[in-house]
């Protein structure tokens, strides 16, 4: 996938332009950078990601490709508590995957977003993983599970092939 990809998956999700959002295990920034291209430059992102190596280029790409944009790289674990200020926006893409026990996770993430917050998941479109992908959770099952933990509305935004997997999806729940 490249960054035309990434904006995609997210495009649907993302109202307007602005606002506060989070990008939980962004890795190196792909979808960061997507979701810094869709919000302008009058958003803030917070991206957080425990690989401080990863975060040190995802810097360096920000301050090359959005000098303007405030892009903010915080070394922490999405799967406990966060000093993040009330966000309009959480983007997890291809991070709920590496985790088992979804459930408490997800609840966290619904706990931390403001009344009207949106979360833009982004995973593999199947129930059987791999070394690489352990436990990814299908669009069925992610509907099941999101309303379970809070969210009121879940929407399938996008779909793109995959030769690992199938297929990846986004979906947008509030």
């Amino acid at each position: 996938m490249n960054h035309r990809d990434h904006a995609a998956l997210l495009r649907k999700g993302v109202p307007k332009q602005g606002g506060i959002w989070a990008d939980l295990g962004c890795g190196s920034g792909a979808f960061t950078l997507a979701l810094a291209d869709l919000l302008g430059q009058r958003a803030t992102i917070y991206a957080v990601d425990l690989d401080p190596r990863a975060l040190a280029q995802l810097q360096q790409q920000s301050k090359a490709r959005f000098p303007d944009y405030d892009i903010r790289t915080l070394a922490g674990d999405f799967t406990r508590p966060l000093k993040l200020p009330s966000l309009d926006g959480i983007v997890m893409a291809n991070s709920l995957h590496f985790h088992k026990d979804k459930e408490s996770i997800v609840r966290d993430v619904r706990r931390i977003l403001g009344p009207t917050g949106r979360l833009i998941l982004v995973e593999y479109n199947v129930d059987k993983g791999n070394p690489w992908v352990p436990f990814p959770i299908s669009y069925s099952r992610w509907q099941k599970l999101a309303l379970m933990c809070g969210f009121s509305a879940v929407e399938k935004i996008g779909v793109k092939p995959s030769s690992f997997l199938r297929e990846v999806y986004s979906a947008l729940n509030y």
